[in-house]
């Protein structure tokens, strides 16, 4: 059989899994991208890594590892590879970068932002340590380079609690989310000092609106992420990571479920438990989709959009990212 006729087959299997996602007419334009750039991955020794966020036909046609920021980042160190293509956002690749310094790492599209990541820089940090003396910075990793330098240790939302407790101290700084700032505050007896920054897509989210879907949809299940505001976790079934909310749908396969989250991620978790019914009334991010099939086949071919790092930050931040994956989930 040869080669073409491998990624035929392929293509074929990955379409049967989320066709439910994507009309014929749209995959027709998609099938051969996928085929070229899973060829194209091996020729130049590259992974592919991308997040839950991103969609279908990337998330389940392209990916060789496809998980939350956590996971992304522990793999990043793993992997053999010599070029890793990072399907997400900015400070994913960035982290990525740190995790693999000597490895070339690219973003498909540089202007791939977020908002958590925009909204506090590295001087912002600095003074925050000038005016709260001694006590620990602890940033979640959708945040800059440069924040993560001046950063004792990062955290995930998967993780986000242990790692305050794992500091034995009194109180820490905790940025830049808000909502999983209040979120961690409730699972902890340490004093969380907290900055204002939201994700524009859990924000939009209302404990209003998630009463109204349960009453509309009896029975439903509601799995809220720790970025929504505190009146939807309170109006939800549970709240928990990304890859939370991933676990829960596979071991307990309600008969009705909304993720409140991005509204790929749900498309990719439905991919994967066929028997369970998806309400989907969710939000995009418009960053992510900013990456799709034809940047990171032009990223794979002409190697552009290289994630550059000076020697001094990767040093300073690598080790806040370093002991969040050793505290682990």
């Amino acid at each position: 059989m040869s080669v073409q006729q491998q990624d035929l087959i392929t293509s074929k299997e990955i379409y049967k899994k989320i066709s439910k996602f994507i009309p014929d007419a749209e995959w027709k334009i998609h099938a051969p991208l996928i085929e070229k750039i899973n060829r194209l991955k091996k020729e130049k020794n590259a992974i592919i890594l991308a997040h839950n966020y991103q969609t279908p036909e990337i998330y389940h046609g392209v990916a060789d590892i496809a998980a939350d920021s956590l996971a992304l980042a522990v793999e990043a160190a793993k992997t053999s590879a010599e070029k890793i293509i990072l399907c997400g956002v900015h400070f994913m690749a960035e982290t990525a970068k740190l995790m693999s310094p000597n490895k070339k790492v690219y973003l498909p599209d540089m202007q791939a932002g977020c908002s958590l990541a925009s909204s506090i820089t590295g001087k912002d940090v600095r003074l925050l340590k000038e005016k709260y003396p001694g006590v620990p910075v602890v940033s979640y990793v959708n945040t800059s380079a440069d924040v993560k330098a001046e950063t004792d240790i990062c955290c995930t939302s998967a993780n986000a609690v242990k790692v305050v407790e794992s500091l034995n101290v009194d109180k820490v700084i905790f940025l830049p989310d808000q909502y999983l700032a209040d979120y961690v505050s409730k699972k902890t007896k340490v004093k969380i000092i907290s900055w204002k920054g939201t994700c524009i897509v859990h924000e939009q989210f209302t404990g209003k609106e998630i009463k109204e879907i349960k009453s509309q949809n009896p029975g439903i299940k509601i799995i809220a992420h720790p970025e929504c505001p505190p009146d939807v976790i309170k109006a939800s079934d549970f709240a928990g990571s990304t890859s939370g909310m991933v676990k829960y749908v596979k071991e307990n396969q309600p008969k009705k479920v909304m993720l409140v989250t991005e509204c790929s991620m749900s498309d990719n978790v439905e991919a994967d438990n066929p028997n369970v019914s998806f309400i989907k009334p969710c939000n995009l991010c418009p960053y992510m989709k900013k990456i799709d099939l034809e940047k990171i086949l032009d990223c794979l071919e002409n190697e552009n959009n290289e994630i550059v790092l000076d020697n001094k930050t990767i040093e300073a931040a690598r080790k806040s990212v370093i002991r969040m994956t050793e505290i682990g989930r």
